[in-house]
Parts: C-alpha cells; structure tokens; sequence
C-alpha cells in the first residue's frame, strides 16, 4: 500500500484507471448487447473522460471518507488485508453511486429513474471488480513498480 504522496497518486491513477476500464466494459455490453472484441475498443472512447474524474474524486475526496468510515468498523491493529478489504468496499459504496450518476448525464438519458437503474446494475458489478479481480491486481503491480529493495 501506498507509503507517501508520490506511491499514493501512482496507486490512485492505476486503480482509477483499471477499475473504470471495468466498468465501461460492462457498461458498453450491457448497452450493446454482449461481449465482443468491439466491446474493449468502445470502452475506450468513454475511459479519458471517466478516469480522470474517478481520480480526482477518489484522490481529494472519496478516499478521506472511505477510510473514515472503514476505521469506525476496523481497528489499526487489525490483520493489514482487512483493513485494505473493508477501505476497497467504502471506496466502492461511494464512488459507484457517484460514477453512476456522472454517468448517466454525460452518456445517457438523466432522470433519477436512469441513475438509480444504473446504480444497481453497476454496484454487484463494481463490488466483484474490486474485490476479486481489480483490486488484487492493482495491489500486484503497485508492488512490482514500488518494490522495497
């Protein structure tokens, strides 16, 4: 895990843009109808636009909170991976509903209705995504690039 300013906007910028990546994927195949090759290029259209905001929000705002709430549930003490687990899981209880509604007024019809559709379609997506495959390999190449010599 990141150990000072410079390791926590690498880590931020890798995960930001990873985990966005994801979910425009999923996003652009909910919307199209299935996965193709075209899928992963499509994504891309939207990705210089998402993940710069997703950085900046999770760097400057949704971070501080994030950890915030997950040390009113965690103690410093605790196993290292449960208190990187519970801070992913605030990340993504903040940032999905928030994404999901930049979303919706930049790419699709705005209504309360849309965003709390997309909310929903996108939160189990997003949980799994960090949890299990964006989250591990983030951590993974942030330790390859970072490593203690």
């Amino acid at each position: 895990m990141p150990k000072n300013k410079l390791q926590d906007v690498v880590y931020t910028a890798i995960m930001a843009v990873i985990m966005v990546y994801g979910m425009i994927v999923y996003n652009v195949a909910l919307n199209t109808g299935g996965v193709t090759g075209q899928t992963f290029l499509l994504a891309c259209h939207e990705l210089y636009i998402m993940a710069p905001i997703a950085f900046i929000l999770e760097f400057f705002v949704v971070g501080r909170i994030a950890r915030k709430l997950a040390f009113s549930v965690m103690r410093p003490d605790d196993r290292p991976q449960f208190i990187t687990y519970a801070i992913s899981l605030c990340i993504c209880c903040i940032m999905c509903p928030v994404m999901s509604l930049i979303a919706t007024f930049l790419f699709k019809e705005p209504s309360f209705g849309t965003w709390i559709q997309t909310w929903g379609m996108n939160f189990p997506c997003a949980i799994l995504w960090q949890m299990f495959y964006c989250g591990p390999l983030v951590r993974l190449i942030f330790r390859a690039i970072f490593r203690n010599k």
